[in-house]
């Protein structure tokens, strides 16, 4: 925790350190980076479930020319 609250300081500090004309850019790429996160969740969480369709031996025969 100790370490998060050291990332928070500098953050904070730096962006205190920007005009404030350059907040939104600051949020939007904030904002990104949340999507960026979320979307590599869901495609881990579908991972598995799809996973039990590509190790069947039809799959494997499908591909095994590719």
């Amino acid at each position: 925790m100790q370490a998060q609250t050291e990332y928070e300081k500098i953050i904070l500090e730096k962006l205190k350190q920007l005009p404030s004309f350059c907040w939104k850019e600051v949020i939007d790429f904030i904002e990104f980076l949340k999507l960026k996160i979320e979307k590599n969740e869901t495609l881990f969480l579908s991972e598995k479930s799809l996973a039990k369709d590509w190790l069947l031996p039809e799959e494997d025969e499908a591909w095994k020319d590719l």
